[in-house]
């Protein structure tokens, strides 16, 4: 019962299931969170905030990661309520290269911009350290 009938063949590979989810369109993950598609996406909206003094709160996060699914909801309600700040999710299968540039080995792991700079970062599943750095970097210089 329930047994595999497909061949070899007619079965995905998990490289396959990734290149058919890269072209699906940018999305926004929320109403208040965007997901990066693609390195060059990414670089404009770093870029575009690089003369601001706005916040961006960078999530870096894995579908296949247990408390990366954990920290979305809250991470969603954070971002409905600081909605000043700019809220980004980074899949690290997606993108990959953005994660090796901020030299991050555990999910999840949240990044804190001003003008275009690192101000701090919180790595593990840390929600109240989470909150105090962004309400401490939302309202700061």
């Amino acid at each position: 019962m329930g047994a595999n009938t497909s061949s070899p063949k007619e079965r995905l590979s998990r490289s396959d299931l990734r290149a058919r989810k890269s072209r699906t369109p940018n999305c926004k993950v929320s109403p208040f969170i965007v997901e990066m598609k693609k390195e060059n996406q990414w670089k404009f909206q770093l870029n575009a905030l690089k003369d601001t003094n706005k916040l961006l709160v960078i999530e870096f996060t894995a579908k296949w990661c247990g408390p990366c699914k954990f920290l979305e909801p809250k991470l969603e309600d954070l971002a409905a309520k600081y909605t000043d700040v700019e809220f980004v999710k980074i899949d690290v299968d997606v993108i990959m290269s953005v994660w090796k540039e901020y030299n991050l080995y555990t999910f999840p792991a949240v990044i804190f911009m001003k003008r275009g700079q690192e101000v701090d970062r919180v790595v593990g599943l840390k929600l109240d350290e989470i909150e105090q750095k962004l309400h401490k970097y939302a309202y700061s210089f």
